[in-house]
């Protein structure tokens, strides 16, 4: 073996090393629980828009709901009875990195249109046991569970619509196209969700550390292989929702960067099914509600008059 050689060969085995260092620190970002989440989120202030949202939310009674994942991890949420007795059901799907109070705002939209409102924290997030993040893919099959239960104790009769933000929106839309999906799900309602775990590293890889996708994202997507069960391109709302046949309606800021806006077209197209696009004008991300907090109210309010009767 030449010098040249064995000089080419180290330069590959250090450039290895150091690109698989450089995976598990991602991976450790993207998908290793983190304690922040597990702490309620700072609210908001009087001057904010959706202020009464969240205080009037976080003071209604509120029952804790329990379930067990498939791999075992004991799962919390909150169930809030409507005014009203009714065999409607939202459940309501967060963000990374956040929890059920992150989601009052959006319990009191559906609270205020009569529904029951189940608000489950995600697997690693809250409450909520786990380590690794399932960025709506482990959580699809949660979620299944959730559904099941809110069957078994509001009724067969039960009329469920599943809403998500941001990850919380990719859960509810790998949901949607499960080919067990209860019955008694009606409508889909997704504000903010990227296309595929893939797409959207790729775009974080650059975007926020301006760095090539190539092959960081390959190795980091090997590592949550090995140690979340699942690659990045497993786990895909598109293909999911290529599946289903729920009325769905997408949402998204226009202003949005950290999932890309041109993503909610993308997801749109490959539905077939009932469906209805809205743009929060110049809105960042999961921005829409608070920058447009009437005309978000709305746009829910109709869709789910049309889909959900």
């Amino acid at each position: 073996m030449t010098k040249l050689v064995r000089w080419l060969l180290g330069l590959v085995i250090i450039l290895g090393i150091l690109l698989l260092i450089a995976g598990m620190y991602f991976f450790q970002v993207a998908q290793v629980r983190d304690p922040k989440s597990n702490q309620p989120d700072t609210l908001r202030t009087e001057t904010n828009a959706l202020y009464q949202y969240e205080h009037q939310f976080l003071a209604r009674e509120k029952q804790t709901w329990y379930e067990t994942s498939n791999d075992g991890l004991k799962l919390d949420a909150w169930y809030v009875p409507a005014d009203k007795k009714t065999n409607k059901t939202a459940i309501l799907a967060h963000g990374w990195h956040n929890n059920k109070t992150t989601m009052a705002i959006y319990g009191e939209l559906f609270h205020e249109l009569g529904y029951n409102v189940l608000i489950p924290d995600n697997r690693a997030h809250g409450e909520s046991q786990g380590k690794m993040i399932g960025y709506g893919w482990l959580d699809r099959r949660d979620y299944m569970q959730w559904l099941h239960q809110i069957i078994k104790k509001n009724g067969q009769q039960s009329d469920i619509v599943m809403y998500g933000m941001s990850m919380g929106a990719a859960t509810v839309l790998s949901t949607s196209g499960e080919k067990d999906l209860p019955k008694q799900v009606k409508a889909v309602i997704a504000d903010s969700s990227y296309t595929s775990v893939w797409e959207e590293m790729k775009h974080e890889a650059g975007d926020m550390y301006g760095l090539p996708w190539f092959p960081l994202v390959n190795v980091v997507s090997g590592i949550s292989k090995i140690r979340a069960g699942y690659t990045y391109s497993e786990a895909s709302p598109i293909k999911q929702v290529a599946k289903s046949q729920q009325p769905t309606l997408f949402i998204q800021g226009g202003g949005d960067t950290f999932v890309p806006a041109h993503m909610v077209y993308t997801l749109y197209d490959a539905l077939h099914a009932p469906k209805e696009l809205w743009i929060g004008k110049n809105s960042k991300h999961i921005q829409s509600f608070n920058d447009h907090p009437i005309a978000y109210r709305e746009k829910v309010k109709t869709f789910l008059e049309k889909y959900d009767q």
